[in-house]
């Protein structure tokens, strides 16, 4: 009996002790939507894009671009990828939308750590390339300091890079120029 409870005891300690190791190491996988401490952004609050505007993403082009860049001007920025069938919807709506707004407004397609070559050969299939801004995120870190759990998933962003809509899943265009319409007449 008591070789039982002494192996019991040391089972519930080498199970406890495992929590705890996987729980503390970097390397643990982190559950989709949450961000690790080492990279969830350390200043701004979480209704604008102040906490992550400086975060350097790739155009297709080979370009640095920050978020930062564009404040002033309202922005719609979405997480997309290549195995997103909604995206494959959202993404000529995007570019009719920044073709009615112009100037008003800046579209930008994030794409979720996939090449370039990858990214850019779905948006030449689908005639889109040049058409809105397409970013790479080779970190997936947009997606994650969003609080990403869906997808697609869009920010309607105002001048002053506040979020005045996060939205989650697919929109149909009408929907997107309703959110713009909130970003556009905030500015």
């Amino acid at each position: 009996m008591k070789n039982i409870i002494i192996v019991i005891a040391l089972a519930i300690l080498i199970v406890l002790g495992g929590i705890f190791l996987l729980s503390d190491s970097p390397s643990s996988p982190t559950p989709q939507g949450s961000v690790p401490e080492s990279t969830r952004a350390s200043t701004g609050p979480r209704d604008s894009i102040l906490a992550f505007a400086d975060h350097t993403f790739v155009d297709f082009e080979g370009n640095d671009v920050q978020l930062s860049q564009f404040i002033g001007t309202p922005l719609v920025v979405n997480s997309w990828a290549v195995w997103c069938p909604f995206c494959r919807e959202e993404l000529p709506d995007f570019v009719k939308l920044q073709k009615e707004y112009g100037d008003d407004v800046v579209v930008i397609a994030i794409d979720r750590q996939e090449s370039l070559k990858k990214a850019k050969g779905y948006t030449d299939g689908l005639n889109l390339t040049g058409e809105i801004r397409f970013l790479l995120d080779s970190s997936d870190f947009f997606y994650r300091n969003i609080g990403g759990f869906s997808m697609p998933e869009t920010l309607f962003i105002d001048s002053e890079g506040g979020i005045v809509v996060h939205k989650r899943g697919f929109m149909a265009l009408e929907e997107m120029r309703e959110h713009t319409r909130k970003i556009v007449s905030s500015n």
